[in-house]
């Protein structure tokens, strides 16, 4: 059976950005704050993940669910994603990062899809880290988009229903060419996964830090890391006998 021990950087990291609101509600600040204190712990996280040798990080930065929001709070996340990719750009170049985006990118405002697209254009050659931004993003609706893909597959006859199987599901979802997070880390010690990568998280590793997203810095992040080095992973048999 896998034992992760003999490699113990995870290939792909997944993490759920959470607590900005907490951490601006405990200074008395605007919600919006702390979604601005956020952006410099997602540039924080980029550079520690080139250091340590993780090739994908894969961050939940706008669900679904989002969208419900009060339209204040929305738009200025959108604002501050444009501004994000404006002051990052040079950054994933300079660290040699491709960005990738997956959800149901037809909800972004137009000025955001530019922005990205831009960026996603221009680092796309690079192959030795990539960052994948979860944006309009939900597990159940990535999860309904591949059986509405296969289900026009089946209608048009390319494809046979006793040919659907779990290689079938994966081939169709968003980005089937990345590998599954071998980590998922979520901050402010929710004990959920909201929605979040539910075919892709099936055997990762979990680790939730009660730190706030905004507080998040490397020192965080390589305990996270080290926590995961101390696993075995067994993907649903059991631990190897040591041999004495």
């Amino acid at each position: 059976m896998a034992d992760n021990r003999v490699n113990p950087v995870p290939r792909h990291v997944a993490i759920i950005m959470d607590g900005n609101g907490r951490w601006a509600k405990e200074r008395g600040s605007p919600r919006l704050k702390g979604h601005e204190a956020g952006a410099q712990s997602v540039r924080v996280v980029i550079k520690a993940c080139r250091d340590a040798g993780v090739e994908f990080l894969t961050l939940y930065a706008f669900s679904v669910e989002n969208w419900s929001r009060p339209k204040a709070e929305v738009d200025g996340l959108m604002r501050l994603l444009v501004r994000f990719m404006d002051d990052q750009e040079h950054e994933l170049h300079e660290n040699r990062v491709r960005l990738r985006v997956i959800g149901r990118l037809a909800d972004l405002p137009d000025v955001v899809m530019n922005s990205l697209n831009r960026v996603m254009e221009r680092t796309a050659g690079y192959t030795d880290h990539q960052l994948v931004l979860a944006l309009s993003y939900g597990g159940r609706t990535e999860i309904a988009h591949a059986a509405r893909r296969i289900a026009e597959q089946v209608k048009a006859g390319t494809l046979q229903p006793e040919s659907v199987d779990e290689a079938c599901v994966a081939a169709n979802l968003y980005a089937p060419d990345i590998p599954y997070p071998d980590l998922l880390i979520r901050t402010s010690g929710e004990m959920r996964i909201s929605n979040f990568l539910l075919w892709q998280l099936s055997y990762a590793e979990l680790y939730v830090t009660p730190v706030c997203w905004p507080d998040f810095r490397e020192p965080h992040f390589r305990a996270a890391l080290d926590d995961y080095a101390r696993r075995s992973r067994r993907f649903g048999g059991i631990e190897p006998e040591v041999k004495r």
